[in-house]
């Protein structure tokens, strides 16, 4: 079992940054990464992934060029890099992991799940 614990969000005006971090608390090892939003009215969405073996990283249309998903296997920690924020981007974001997440970009592809952690951005 592995529990996900998200920081990082707050607010923020447009066109700044942010800096998502997901802890995991349990072994961390064999786990592709994902992060995914879920807006007010709108179904949660998938933003980005990263592949456990190969390192390979996927995105969402709306946020490439702008976001960069990384990993540190040594401190268990993943992160989303977010830049060129936009008042659309407003959402809590969520981290979750699974083992050969397939398709990458669906929820039901990840097994366990942080809290989220709320990100708004200012016009």
């Amino acid at each position: 079992q592995v529990q996900l614990v998200e920081s990082g969000g707050g607010l923020v005006q447009a066109g700044g940054s942010l800096r998502l971090s997901c802890e995991a608390f349990g072994s961390f090892d064999s786990y592709d990464m994902g992060w995914f939003r879920h807006a007010p009215g709108k179904q949660r969405e998938f933003v980005a992934a990263i592949r456990w073996t190969t390192q390979m990283t996927y995105y969402a249309d709306f946020v490439k060029g702008r976001f960069t998903i990384s990993r540190d296997n040594t401190k268990n920690t993943g992160y989303l890099q977010m830049s060129m924020l936009e008042p659309e981007d407003t959402a809590v974001y969520y981290c979750a992991v699974g083992r050969d997440a397939e398709p990458i970009d669906l929820t039901t592809s990840f097994d366990h799940w942080g809290q989220g952690t709320p990100v708004t951005v200012s016009s």
